[in-house]
């Protein structure tokens, strides 16, 4: 799996809406990718409604590593890194995850993996929230992130969407699992939250997914680039 992230030069602020309008024509039968999505991204480090209209993501899902090293070697690869500000990638292994995305479950049946090194952790969640649960999730994003940029461990988050408002997900890299259970665990907003969406049916998709980051290709600030 990996997670590749576009910055556009600020010059030009619609670079990145074309390429998540025309991408698909390459991406959609490639050989080699099972699952993948594009992503806009939020403003700064917080799930917000905010929009970040020169950096764009895309989630991705691959048979293999030859798979996945193939593209990246590919033309239409290195088109795009010439038509971006800065690119990078983090690798990322599977450890557990639970629900589906698009009705597709993308790692697979739910499962449980220990860890195969001392890796940084990345966690992603998403779901779609029903309309009629859109304006409590709102309310509830503030308090549940209020304490995050000082959260010890923590190294990034990122605010991720497929369709604004309604289709979000987060993906914050921890420093170790312990670090990461520890906001997730044992923040009072945070679990006051993940409650609620239980109570209260918020959602009428969602998808939770830890991985291990094994390898980071470009700059992502907190994280050493090199090779696994």
């Amino acid at each position: 799996m990996t997670l590749t992230v576009n910055r556009f030069a600020p010059s030009d602020l619609r670079a990145g809406m074309r390429r998540m309008a025309t991408d698909h024509t390459h991406l959609r039968g490639l050989p080699g990718l099972d699952f993948y999505r594009l992503l806009g991204t939020g403003q700064g480090a917080k799930l917000s409604l905010s929009v970040d209209l020169h950096r764009w993501g895309r989630f991705a899902v691959w048979q293999s590593r030859a798979a996945f090293e193939l593209f990246e070697d590919s033309p239409w690869r290195q088109q795009e890194r010439e038509a971006v500000a800065d690119t990078v990638t983090l690798l990322l292994r599977p450890l557990r995850w639970h629900g589906q995305w698009a009705g597709q479950e993308p790692f697979g049946p739910a499962v449980s993996r220990h860890p195969s090194g001392e890796f940084p952790v990345a966690v992603l969640t998403r779901a779609v929230i029903r309309p009629t649960r859109l304006a409590a999730f709102w309310r509830a994003v503030p308090g549940t992130q209020e304490f995050l940029p000082d959260q010890p461990g923590l190294i990034s988050a990122l605010g991720l969407g497929e369709w604004p408002v309604v289709q979000q997900a987060t993906f914050s890299v921890w420093q170790d699992q312990a670090s990461m259970r520890a906001y997730a665990y044992q923040g009072g907003a945070h679990r006051h939250a993940i409650a609620r969406t239980r109570q209260e049916n918020w959602y009428s998709e969602e998808l939770f997914a830890r991985f291990e980051v094994q390898q980071v290709r470009g700059v992502w600030e907190g994280l050493p680039s090199g090779s696994s």
